[in-house]
């Protein structure tokens, strides 16, 4: 059984799945969720193929019975959590004059509404864990739309400043149980999100998924006195930001 466990959401490909990895090779015992079973079931898969511990649940990221189930069975396993990524989000571009319901809903739900729920299902694990070691950890994919807000993904953006500001708010909630959250802020990320643009923007000349991975690695290795509460990654020169990649 691992000594430190972490649970990863939208672990099934880009982002999620390169933490995840990162994860399992620093010896995390993991949780990985997804809404797709048969994507996330080839990513478990390809985890196992390394050797690492895990157990991997597919369902509905923005439904607070199906929140509650992940928590619950990663607590059932582990006993533990040390390590929290809410990576699952997505990104739906409209003009303001025909943004849709059905959209606006996605986005509000999957990028904000589940993260905050994540949090309370698991913030007793997280105190026992920071109780324990001080450096309990949240991470939370932002994007650089987070930071600066995009014409046409308006409510994109919207959900990541939310993300940010969440962080912010949690950094002085849970200050004092030894518990820290980042916000992940990248810019363009090769990623199948990013897959529709990348006929302007060349993969080649996009952040890559283990940079964002290398990023929550020095998260792990800081000491219980520092929080970084934001980390902004983006292209040399500021590179092109008018698209999601959480």
């Amino acid at each position: 059984m691992a000594q430190r466990a972490a649970l990863v959401t939208g672990a099934s490909s880009g982002i999620g799945l390169a933490i995840a990895r990162m994860l399992g090779a620093e010896g995390y015992g993991l949780t990985i969720a997804a809404r797709r079973p048969e994507k996330l079931e080839e990513a478990a898969a390809s985890l196992r193929d390394e050797g690492f511990e895990l157990q991997a649940i597919p369902g509905n990221l923005s439904d607070e019975e199906h929140i509650q189930s992940v928590v619950a069975a990663h607590r059932e396993k582990y006993g533990r959590l040390d390590v929290l990524v809410n990576n699952a989000g997505v990104g739906a571009g409209q003009p303001v004059g025909e943004i849709t319901a059905k959209r606006l809903d996605l986005q509000l739900d999957l990028n904000l509404r589940s993260l905050v729920l994540f949090y309370r299902e698991s913030v007793g694990m997280l105190r026992e864990a920071g109780a324990e070691h001080r450096n309990a950890i949240v991470v939370n994919t932002a994007s650089i739309s987070g930071k600066s807000g995009e014409a046409w993904l308006s409510v994109y953006s919207a959900t990541k400043h939310g993300v940010v500001g969440f962080t912010e708010a949690m950094n002085k909630e849970l200050a004092g149980d030894g518990i820290k959250s980042c916000a992940l802020c990248p810019g363009f990320v090769d990623t199948p999100m990013t897959d529709f643009v990348k006929g302007a923007v060349p993969a080649d000349q996009m952040i890559r998924p283990e940079d964002i991975a290398e990023g929550v690695r020095m998260l792990l290795r800081v000491s219980p006195g520092c929080v970084i509460p934001e980390i902004i990654f983006q292209q040399p020169g500021g590179g092109l930001t008018g698209q999601p990649a959480g």
